[in-house]
């Protein structure tokens, strides 16, 4: 959390809901943290310890044992190009998040969940694809993408895929981070 460290304070969006989560908020004093969902029950553990935390409930569409269909998906025409996600046509893309996620040019996101270790589990296809889109959607500049448990096989071939080898910057700890320039075309 390097990084967290030298840009906050900043806007910073999570995907996932932690232990850790109170601590990656304090690191970022003075910015803004949110953090995302997919377990109503644990957003309201969590909240019951840590009040203050902004997080919100996530419903996702997605099963992990789909990852290889996804893939496939996701190399299709209508996934390559940048838009806003909510208006994206491709079926990775993250439509159902609250607004506050499409309403903020973020400076670091981390992708932490959904749940991804079983077949049945939802998987991170949807969040890493999302977070390389709004990356790439930014109005100008670079976010810094950061993606755990990337000695799983989804979360390795996703972000390769989708944030781009290219711009892999460092790897730690089951942690692959990318800096992810702005493609947005000048209107």
């Amino acid at each position: 959390m390097r990084v967290l460290q030298k840009k906050a304070p900043c806007n910073f969006l999570v995907f996932g809901l932690g232990y850790d989560s109170f601590m990656r908020a304090v690191l970022n004093h003075g910015g803004r943290t949110i953090f995302l969902e997919e377990d109503q029950s644990w957003i309201e553990q969590i909240k019951k310890k840590q009040p203050t935390l902004e997080s919100y409930y996530v419903v996702y569409s997605t099963k992990l044992h789909q990852a290889d269909k996804l893939m496939e998906i996701g190399m299709g025409e209508d996934c390559k190009i940048v838009v806003d996600p909510r208006f994206s046509k491709c079926r990775l893309s993250l439509k159902g998040l609250p607004n506050e996620a499409y309403n903020m040019e973020w400076d670091l996101i981390m992708v932490d969940a959904p749940i991804g270790y079983h077949d049945e589990a939802l998987g991170r296809m949807g969040a890493v694809y999302t977070a390389g889109l709004m990356a790439r959607n930014r109005e100008d500049g670079e976010i810094d993408v950061f993606v755990h448990d990337v000695d799983r096989v989804v979360e390795d071939k996703f972000s390769k895929a989708f944030l781009c080898e290219g711009y892999f910057r460092e790897e730690e700890e089951k942690i692959r981070h990318f800096t992810i320039p702005s493609h947005r075309n000048p209107s």
